[in-house]
């Protein structure tokens, strides 16, 4: 496993552009087996996670050429059927997060598939109920084979999916993504009520109805879909990363910098900067561009009626939780305290003893809630050796080295590659000091 070196304790200056959004990518990626023609991708993010995905694509058939750094031409008209089968297409499935979205376009374009239990972070229960009701509300059939540890999705040979009403058990983005890429292939009328609303559910309808589908109630959270016969190409632009961005107004907070992120579709980040301000962070929009100036103290805001400040997850337009850690580490380093409320996941909270044993005052309350006391920069963060257990906790991880005092290490960085491109060299750029090992 590699390594992150941090000396920490460097101030940061100047300009970052953020990376093309991870999880819109994974979206958009699945979404060109849906048809036979070339769909072009444009700032796609070259992390781990995308490449996995790509490599697996690459496998069943799909021809993908990288046309420059971040564009990528995919052509799904040669798909093997026998691949999408095998045992061993459905292991590497398991093992990428992502690859739970191949499974509505396969369903629905060549009428079977098989849907693994996902891999990816270990942040506690990630339920996959909603993507199988969904597929079997639009006419499959769904069995768990206990061979290849997998449910088999189906419909009989030479018929097509079946429009129906469906009302999600959650907002879940992926099981929204996936339902939506089977249902606009399916004859007749999909209504998906409690869809997921978030700027990359968004991206990916968008997409789809540039290559022909009909979806009405883009950005909210009833879809109405009719399905038609066949989809055509496209040209698609990724996002910029909404938790990246986020990520590095953490940063510049933390080590009290001055930082230009540029380029952020602001208009799509929602509650995210307001997030920050309510921790004292003094962002500024500039057109499209968040400077963070560089200050000497963040308060944490209170309720107007006195209460602690909590700053919890929701789904879109809330807070997105991919951002709670950041956050959360942000608020070590202000003055005031606030509670931290991670309703989604239960397992995303444990890295905090890494941070306690690096000197920040912080209460696990349970695996959902942590009541963090702001050192207000009075007292600096040690450094302290830690392994990175999911992507965000690593990002939030390596926000706190680069804060404290001495030098940290910060082992199997991979999770932290699956979902930032080439962080230490970017960093290292605005004055960072970190080395891979």
């Amino acid at each position: 496993m590699s390594s992150f070196v941090i000396e920490g304790g460097y101030k940061l200056s100047g300009a970052i552009r953020p990376q093309g959004a991870k999880n819109e990518a994974l979206e958009v990626i699945c979404a060109v087996l849906l048809t036979k023609e070339e769909v072009v991708i444009s700032n796609v993010p070259e992390i781990l996670d995308v490449r996995n995905l790509i490599l697996l694509l690459e496998g069943m058939g799909v021809k993908v050429r990288r046309l420059e750094k971040g564009r990528y031409s995919f052509k799904a008209d040669e798909v093997d059927p026998a691949y999408v089968e095998s045992a061993e297409f459905v292991r590497k499935c398991a093992a990428l997060r992502g690859s739970v979205m191949i499974a509505g376009p396969l369903l629905a374009r060549f009428g079977h598939a098989y849907f693994p239990k996902p891999g990816g972070d270990k942040i506690g229960r990630r339920r996959v109920d909603t993507h199988i009701a969904g597929m079997t509300s639009l006419g499959a059939s769904a069995h768990y084979d206990q061979q290849k540890k997998a449910y088999y999705l189906h419909i009989p040979a030479g018929t097509r999916l079946k429009g129906s009403y469906m009302l999600l058990d959650e907002a879940s983005v992926t099981g929204t993504a996936n339902i939506l890429m089977a249902a606009v292939l399916a004859e007749g009328r999909t209504v998906i009520y409690n869809a997921a609303c978030e700027p990359y559910v968004q991206q990916l309808s968008k997409m789809l109805v540039k290559m022909g589908a009909r979806i009405e109630g883009i950005g909210s959270n009833l879809l109405t879909v009719t399905g038609v016969d066949s989809l055509g190409g496209t040209s698609h632009t990724i996002l910029p990363d909404m938790i990246e961005i986020g990520s590095f107004i953490g940063m510049a907070a933390m080590n009290r910098s001055a930082v230009t992120i540029k380029d952020v579709s602001y208009d799509d980040l929602g509650i995210i900067p307001e997030s920050f301000r309510r921790l004292g962070v003094d962002l500024e929009q500039k057109g499209d561009d968040i400077f963070v100036p560089e200050q000497e103290s963040y308060v944490i805001e209170s309720f107007l009626d006195g209460s602690i400040m909590t700053i919890a997850d929701a789904p879109w337009p809330g807070l997105t939780p991919d951002l709670l850690s950041v956050m959360l580490v942000v608020a070590t380093q202000c003055r005031g305290s606030v509670l931290i409320h991670q309703k989604m996941f239960e397992s995303r909270l444990f890295f905090v003893d890494h941070l306690i044993d690096m000197g920040a005052q912080i209460l696990l309350c349970d695996p959902h809630r942590a009541v963090v006391i702001g050192h207000d920069h009075k007292f600096q963060l040690k450094a302290n050796n830690m392994s990175s257990p999911d992507i965000r906790a690593g990002i939030a991880l390596l926000i706190a080295a680069m804060s404290a005092k001495g030098t940290s290490v910060i082992g199997n960085i991979e999770q932290i590659d699956r979902g930032y491109e080439d962080i230490d060299l970017r960093l290292n750029a605005l004055g960072a000091h970190i080395s891979r090992q």
